[in-house]
C-alpha cells in the first residue's frame, strides 16, 4: 500500500471515518498559511514588496486586504516562502511591527489574521508549530504585546523573529524605538504615526504596507501615494470588490446595495472619498459595458499620452456613427519605456489604426538625436496623426476665440458623452476605471496626476473625426481621414 493509498479509508466505520475527518481538519486549521492563494491584484501586490519600501493595498471592506498583508507578514516571520512566492525575502529572523487604529481593532484584526482568534493560537496565517514565548499587552484584554516565531531558511530553523503588536492611539512616542524590518498599518494611520513606523525601517532597510479602505478621503498618507507626494519608492494597488474572486456576483450586489450610497465607491472599490471634487461625477455602471467583438464598419482611432517618469498612456476607441457612441476598448499604461518598445505594443494592435497626440509631441526630449517625440514613435512604426489633436475650427465667442486644444473643453466632451450614453468603457480595463475613480479637482484646478490614461482619451475624442474604418488592404494605402464630414 503507497503512502498516498488512502482506499483503507473507505473500510473503517463511519464513526471512525468522521473522527478522522475531524482530527484533518483540525491539523489543516494549524496550518493555514500554506492554503494561501492570493489572487491577481494580491500577488501584484506582494510583487512589489521586492523594490518598493512603501506599498499601500487600497481596497473595500471584506475585500481580503487584512488576510493578504497578514499572509505576507507571516511569510516574513517564519521564512516559510512558497515556491512560487513572487515578493521580498528575508533569509534570517524579522522584526515585524502589525498594527491598527486602537488595541481592539489591532486585536480583532491584525492579531487575528496572524494568530488566529482567542484560545485558537495557531489557527492564523502563522503556522501553531512556529509560535514561542509571548508576553500579553496592558490595558486591552487578550492583546498580545509580542510573540517569538520560529523563522527557518531553506527549511532549517535558524533562530526567532519578534511580532509586535501596535496602536495608533498609542501615541506618536510609543512608535518610537529599535530598527524594524516590516511594518504593517491595518486601517489608515495619523500621519505622524505613519512616520514614525517608517522611520523604524531606515536602519534595516525594511519596508511598510498599509492596508486600508480610504473612508477619509484624499488624507495626507493617501496624498503619499495618489498625489503629489507620491514617489518611484511608493506603490499603490486598488483591490475592489470584483477582485475579490471569494464573492459571488449576487453576494457582491447585496453587500453594495447595503453600504450608504455615499460611501459605496470607498467601500466597495477602495476610492477615496472626493465630493463634488470628481471630474466626472458618473456612475460607473453607467459607462461600463461588457467587452464585445467591434464591427468592421465601425471606425477606430488611438489616443496618446506621452510620459517617461509618469507613465505613457494609450487608449483604443471605436466609434458607432449610427448612435454616435466611443467605445473604449483597449488600453497601454507603461513607464520608463522606449519609444520603439512602445510601438511593437501599439502597432500590434493594429498598425493601420490612427494614433492622435498632444502638443507635447513637437519637444524634442533625447538632444542627443534631436527628433521630435511625434517623429519617434512614426519612425517606430507608429501611424501617428500629421499634427497634433486639436478640436475642429470654433466660432469667436465675444472677443476671443475658443482654443483647440483645452483641456477644459475636452473633459466636458467626454462628460457630454458620458451623461447622455454615448460613452462605454470595457468593463474589463480596470486601468482606465482606476484612473477615473480619482480624477478629481483641488481648489477648482485639476490634479494632473495618475491620469496617463484619461489624458490619452481626451487627446483622442479631440480627434475623433480622425478615426478611419480599417481597410481590406492595410498596405499601402492612403487612410485619409472623415475629416470633412463634420
Amino acid at each position: 500500500m503507497g503512502s498516498s493509498d488512502l482506499s483503507w479509508v473507505d473500510s473503517l466505520p463511519r464513526e471512525a471515518r468522521n473522527a478522522l475527518l475531524v482530527e484533518a481538519k483540525a491539523a489543516l486549521s494549524l496550518e493555514r498559511l500554506a492554503d494561501y492563494r492570493p489572487y491577481p491584484k494580491q500577488v501584484l501586490f506582494h510583487s512589489l514588496g521586492k523594490s518598493k519600501r512603501e506599498r499601500l493595498l487600497r481596497a473595500g471592506n471584506q475585500n481580503g486586504k487584512t488576510f493578504c498583508v497578514g499572509s505576507e507578514a507571516a511569510y516574513h516571520l517564519t521564512g516559510l516562502y512558497p515556491e512560487d512566492w513572487v515578493g521580498r525575502v528575508w533569509r534570517r529572523p524579522v522584526v515585524v511591527w502589525a498594527s491598527s487604529e486602537t488595541g481592539e481593532s489591532t486585536r480583532d484584526n491584525p492579531q487575528r489574521s496572524l494568530l488566529g482568534t482567542i484560545g485558537e493560537e495557531g489557527t492564523g496565517a502563522i503556522p501553531a508549530r512556529c509560535l514561542g514565548d509571548y508576553g500579553m499587552a496592558m490595558g486591552v484584554a487578550n492583546l498580545y504585546d509580542f510573540i517569538k516565531v520560529r523563522h527557518h531558511t531553506d527549511g532549517k530553523f535558524d533562530g526567532w523573529s519578534l511580532l509586535r503588536l501596535k496602536y495608533y492611539a498609542q501615541g506618536r512616542r510609543k512608535w518610537q524605538g529599535p530598527p524594524v524590518d516590516f511594518v504593517w498599518f491595518d486601517e489608515e494611520p495619523p500621519e505622524d504615526i505613519y512616520d514614525e513606523g517608517l522611520a523604524r525601517t531606515i536602519a534595516t532597510g525594511g519596508c511598510a504596507a498599509l492596508s486600508f479602505t480610504p473612508l477619509l478621503g484624499m488624507s495626507s498618507v493617501v496624498l503619499r501615494f495618489l498625489g503629489k507626494d507620491a514617489t518611484p519608492d511608493r506603490a499603490d494597488v486598488n483591490m475592489t470588490i470584483e477582485d475579490a474572486e471569494h464573492i459571488s456576483k449576487e453576494e457582491r450586489d447585496r453587500i453594495i446595495a447595503s453600504f450608504p450610497a455615499h460611501q459605496r465607491d470607498a467601500r466597495a472599490k477602495g476610492m477615496p472619498t472626493l465630493g463634488s471634487g470628481l471630474i466626472f461625477p458618473v456612475l460607473e455602471e453607467f459607462i461600463k459595458c461588457a467587452p464585445f467583438a467591434i464591427p468592421k464598419h465601425w471606425s477606430r482611432l488611438v489616443g496618446g499620452d506621452f510620459g517617461w517618469d509618469h507613465p505613457s498612456g494609450w487608449v483604443w476607441m471605436a466609434h458607432d456613427l449610427d448612435t454616435d457612441t466611443v467605445y473604449v476598448y483597449d488600453t497601454y499604461r507603461a513607464r520608463e519605456t522606449l519609444i520603439p518598445v512602445q510601438a511593437l505594443t501599439i502597432t500590434g494592435k493594429g498598425a493601420w489604426i490612427p494614433a492622435s497626440w498632444p502638443h507635447d509631441g513637437y519637444q524634442v526630449r533625447d538632444a542627443m538625436h534631436g527628433e521630435q517625440l511625434a517623429v519617434q514613435y512614426r519612425n517606430s512604426g507608429v501611424n501617428m496623426r500629421p499634427e497634433h489633436a486639436a478640436f475642429p475650427e470654433s466660432p469667436m465667442v465675444g472677443e476671443r476665440k475658443e482654443s483647440r486644444i483645452s483641456t477644459e473643453a475636452g473633459i466636458q466632451e467626454m462628460l457630454t458623452r458620458m451623461q447622455t450614453g454615448r460613452f462605454k468603457v470595457f468593463s474589463h480595463l480596470e486601468d482606465w476605471f482606476e484612473e477615473f475613480r480619482l480624477y478629481h479637482r483641488e481648489k477648482g484646478l485639476i490634479v494632473k496626476l495618475r491620469d496617463d490614461l484619461l489624458s490619452a482619451t481626451r487627446i483622442g475624442i479631440m480627434d475623433l473625426r480622425f478615426a478611419i474604418v480599417e481597410p481590406q488592404n492595410n498596405k499601402g494605402i492612403d487612410y485619409g481621414s472623415r475629416a470633412d464630414w463634420f
